[in-house]
């Protein structure tokens, strides 16, 4: 249980860049700490996944919490090598979707309790934004479950949210009726490497106590930007012909250059389209 402890207590202290006081005879040390030490896995080994294995980790993932018991978000296997081949040519900045032996979509599902409704002579007065709120929160929750649970397995993942980019065409291959959409794409596989852990914004940024707070925003974000940076530092840097080239390029001034462009602004319509109320 030592060995789990201080494998947690190293994981953390990479993510949060803070020393966790761990009891080492606290139940599920191992799970916890295999939680922690999460690494997004985009290279694979050319080794299939066992039919049963996959269909089990799914079902583990499809025990997730569920609002209300609504049971909104439903899991897609793209067994179809063309249509996997399709959806990697959406996205040729992601040669791993091409390789990853499975892809998944997890979609959200807000089409089966108007069915139900119907079927069992009940009105549905429910067709609000409410609808696809729920059903895209219960497809993340399956998706984090089967993350958990692929891992568990030894497996190797890495979602793809850049799936939404493509949402209309994605949904056409994958014939998504009306009211379900692609919340996100995973590739899975036998890791071909070990990965690394990704250092996360510290906890006095993104955890609160009784009231949500920004003290001292600027300074706790410099200061993660050079954490960062010291563990893993940014290969290159965004438009550079637009913004220049910076002398710290950190995390936050990636993720400003990222979205100083429009993104997904189609996306909107294309919910509406899929028979979503926005209202």
């Amino acid at each position: 249980m030592a060995d789990f402890a201080h494998s947690l207590q190293s994981a953390l202290a990479e993510r949060f860049g803070e020393r966790f006081e761990i009891d080492p005879s606290l139940p599920g040390l191992a799970e916890l700490a295999r939680i922690a030490a999460h690494r997004v896995h985009r290279r694979y080994l050319q080794r299939d996944i066992d039919p049963d294995l996959l269909r089990l980790i799914c079902a583990c993932a499809l025990s997730a919490p569920s609002k209300s018991d609504l049971q909104q978000g439903d899991i897609l296997i793209v067994r179809e090598k063309a249509t996997h081949h399709a959806i990697a040519d959406l996205l040729p900045e992601m040669p791993w979707l091409r390789d990853a032996p499975v892809f998944l979509v997890f979609l959200a599902n807000g089409r089966r309790l108007p069915q139900v409704a119907s079927l069992r002579g009940k009105p549905f007065p429910n067709d609000h934004f409410d609808l696809l709120f729920n059903a895209t929160v219960d497809a993340v929750l399956v998706m984090a479950t089967f993350l958990a649970a692929a891992e568990a397995a030894g497996l190797g993942c890495c979602p793809i949210s850049l799936i939404r980019d493509h949402a209309a065409s994605i949904s056409d291959l994958l014939a998504l009726p009306e009211k379900v959409i692609p919340v996100a794409g995973m590739c899975v596989g036998w890791p071909a490497e070990p990965g690394a852990i990704t250092p996360r914004l510290p906890l006095s940024m993104t955890l609160h106590e009784d009231r949500f707070s920004e003290n001292d925003f600027p300074v706790a974000l410099d200061a993660y930007d050079r954490r960062r940076d010291a563990l893993r530092p940014y290969r290159s840097q965004r438009e550079p012909d637009r913004f220049g080239r910076a002398d710290f390029y950190g995390w936050s001034e990636d993720k400003a250059r990222q979205y100083a462009s429009p993104a997904r602004a189609d996306f909107g319509a294309f919910v509406r389209g899929k028979g979503f109320r926005m209202d």
